[in-house]
């Protein structure tokens, strides 16, 4: 058992070296179990492609950044409709310093969906954040009418510019490692500063 969990780590680690290095398209199998120690026979045992592999190592990390984003969305539509302009940016906040957090402490696998993932169902992540957070600004414009307060049409070419530009800043500090203070710091600042923009934009 404990031979078997130990090739799996070296193969684990290594896969982690040469996607980095070169993206899952640029990745060479061969050379992942060369640096390995391992037989390509040794590999299969593992995993059936370089598909699976990579899967292997963010397919968790995946599944937690959109899940706990999509969360904080249901949880902001959750609330009363007179509450929500009030806490507009408290609940993503909140989100964002988790997602933040969570990146900080799995940092090689979360670049790895940002910077390596081309040419793998991962590689769109961000644009289903995009899509998630789109349909959650037309709920909220929906509330804002309901409660009396019409925001402006916003053209949707403006705001999936916007609602991607906000996401690239917010990734651009895990991507360049920034020291974990410093990128909270950053992070609070994006907040506010998206936050009074939506809310001008929407008239409020």
């Amino acid at each position: 058992m404990e031979e078997t969990r130990t090739t799996l780590e070296r193969i684990q680690q290594a896969a982690r070296v040469e996607f980095l290095e070169k993206g899952f398209q640029g990745a060479s199998l061969r050379n992942i179990v060369k640096a390995a120690g391992v037989t390509t026979g040794a590999f299969y045992g593992y995993y059936k492609s370089k598909e699976e592999l990579f899967e292997s190592l963010v397919g968790e990390h995946y599944r937690y950044l959109l899940g706990r984003f999509k969360e904080a969305q249901e949880e902001f539509a959750a609330l009363p409709r007179e509450q929500q302009p009030e806490v507009l940016g408290e609940v993503s906040g909140l989100c964002m310093f988790d997602i933040l957090h969570y990146m900080y402490a799995h940092l090689q696998e979360c670049k790895l969906l940002l910077c390596c993932a081309e040419g793998t169902r991962f590689a769109g992540m961000i644009d289903e954040m995009v899509e998630i957070e789109a349909e959650s600004t037309h709920a909220y414009q929906k509330v804002l009418e309901q409660l009396g307060h019409p925001s402006p049409p916003i053209d949707l070419r403006l705001e999936h510019i916007l609602i991607t530009g906000m996401f690239h800043t917010f990734f651009e500090l895990v991507i360049h490692e920034m020291p974990l203070s410093d990128a909270e710091n950053y992070v609070r600042a994006m907040r506010a500063f998206y936050t009074a923009g939506w809310m001008k934009i929407m008239g409020q």
